[in-house]
């Protein structure tokens, strides 16, 4: 058997000039890419004795670094086995039975399709081999959770991983609550996740809201309490209440006959019950309601008909088609002008023709002077897509408007450290390291940014510091505690319990 290394394979393997051609899905664009490494290998392979050729597949494969093989911007994907045929359906080819159907090299058990994507591309796919069945790609081991079962990921090079949907053991963490409720104007029980945020337990600090549909699965495909719970974490949202609602019949409720009774219940019920029995700030610019696709179109509904509820609507790839376009043209249309309401959406290239429709939502509410907030992004109408970006909207909504937040390139050991204890009742101890003389300030804060306790505002020198807060009187909480010189900042947090 030949055994080449990929460096030895790139000289072996010139022998014609002859090019593949590749069709980008999202573009169309027609793209040569001559003399790559793999269009060396193709050509290396017709060009061998059929007797050779199974053993310059086999040295290939050995040095491939990994599947699909990736050529940027072409993506080759890859298949060994004795099949009469391979498809790789996916985002890309609006999953497509007989989308990007595999090439055999003759002789050899191996079939290729070489397709062109964006270099920040994220994509779900999979096989089908004889038109039948459905695998995941048995060489590539990274794996998504999909709607409908795990799927196979293609990430190009340029695409980063949302860190924000991994579980960090590291930090505080909410917790959740299971409550049902019934529905007079549905004549259901609906299955209702809460989720609390850290501290609210030992807090009396009110909080915003956020409702989300198809609420087990922003939970389960989404890592929605991940997300949240990093975002707190991080300063990056203020802590915020979830309210995660699973559909009895998602099509009809979001966008079949049951959507008027369905928004009956959200209005006058949920909200009553969640206010009632959660320490939530009831302002509409304090609550949002957040779907994907049909949940999307939902959202749309809810926040038009209840402006005095929801002052915030979220759109993963919101699917505006049913009942003739009904909730885009409310919104677009609609003989009375809602901008209360904050938008922000995120939608991928691959979602023809919700692409479209996203964006000439876009543009005609910006030009309506809404305030709408969007990303476009390289992906399909996938919970890849909408977990890696219910950041985006979390943060669009509700920042972390505290005023503390770290500035500038800090001094050499500049330093705030974690104060000591934490959680605390009610002294704690908090050190810090300065660079430099000047004038020095060391400030509490609750999380809606009001300034609760000043600990340091004052001239000192150079050196290691250390000064006890006592909290004596102050609610149980997360604070944050800020150390400003100059034009430099450090902010962490702490946590008070009685």
């Amino acid at each position: 058997m030949y055994r080449y290394s990929i460096s030895f394979l790139l000289t072996l393997f010139v022998v014609t000039n002859v090019s593949l051609s590749q069709t980008s899905p999202s573009t169309g664009l027609v793209q040569e890419t001559q003399d790559s490494n793999f269009q060396q290998f193709i050509n290396r392979v017709i060009s061998a004795p059929s007797q050779d050729r199974s053993a310059i597949v086999d040295s290939f494969m050995l040095a491939v670094p990994a599947f699909p093989f990736i050529e940027d911007p072409v993506a080759h994907f890859i298949y060994r086995g004795n099949v009469t045929s391979v498809n790789v359906p996916g985002d890309a080819n609006g999953w497509n039975s007989a989308g990007y159907p595999m090439t055999k090299l003759s002789t050899t058990d191996f079939w290729y399709s070489s397709q062109v994507f964006e270099s920040d591309a994220r994509l779900d796919y999979k096989f089908i081999l004889n038109g039948s069945s459905w695998i995941l790609d048995p060489r590539n081991p990274i794996t998504v959770s999909g709607g409908f079962g795990p799927n196979s990921e293609l990430a190009m090079p340029q695409y980063i991983q949302p860190w924000e949907i991994q579980y960090r053991a590291t930090i505080l963490h909410g917790r959740t609550e299971a409550k049902t409720i019934y529905s007079n104007f549905r004549s259901v029980t609906y299955n209702v996740t809460i989720y609390l945020p850290p501290g609210y337990d030992a807090a009396s600090e009110f909080y915003p809201t956020v409702y989300f549909q198809d609420g087990s699965e922003y939970i389960s495909l989404g890592s929605a309490v991940n997300v949240i719970d990093n975002l707190i974490d991080s300063l990056k949202i203020r802590p915020v209440i979830g309210v995660f609602v699973t559909p009895i019949n998602r099509n009809e409720e979001y966008a079949g006959t049951t959507r008027t009774q369905y928004q009956q219940f959200f209005a006058y019920e949920l909200v009553h019950f969640i206010d009632s029995v959660y320490r939530t700030l009831t302002s509409p610019q304090y609550r949002a309601v957040i779907g994907d696709s049909y949940g999307g179109n939902i959202s749309a509904l809810i926040s038009y008909n209840h402006p005095d509820l929801f002052g915030n609507c979220g759109l993963h790839s919101g699917a505006f088609q049913p009942n003739s376009y009904e909730a885009y043209n409310l919104v677009v249309n609609g003989a009375v002008k809602k901008d209360s309401i904050k938008y922000c959406s995120v939608w991928g290239t691959y979602e023809s023709p919700l692409t479209q429709n996203m964006r000439s939502f876009r543009d005609s509410l910006l030009n309506k002077g809404y305030n709408f907030t969007w990303q476009e992004r390289h992906e399909g109408h996938s919970w890849g897509l909408w977990r890696a970006t219910t950041d985006f909207i979390l943060q669009n909504f509700f920042p972390l408007l505290t005023g503390v937040e770290d500035r500038g390139e800090l001094p050499v050991r500049f330093q705030l450290y974690q104060n000591y204890p934490n959680p605390f009742n009610p002294t704690t101890i908090i050190n810090y390291r300065l660079a430099s003389d000047g004038w020095i300030t060391l400030k509490v804060y609750d999380m809606l940014g009001r300034e609760v306790a000043t600990l340091v505002n004052e001239t000192k020198r150079v050196g290691e510091y250390k000064v006890k807060w006592n909290a004596e009187g102050v609610p149980s909480g997360v604070y944050l505690y800020r150390l400003k010189t100059g034009s430099f900042s450090l902010t962490k947090k702490l946590l008070l319990v009685r």
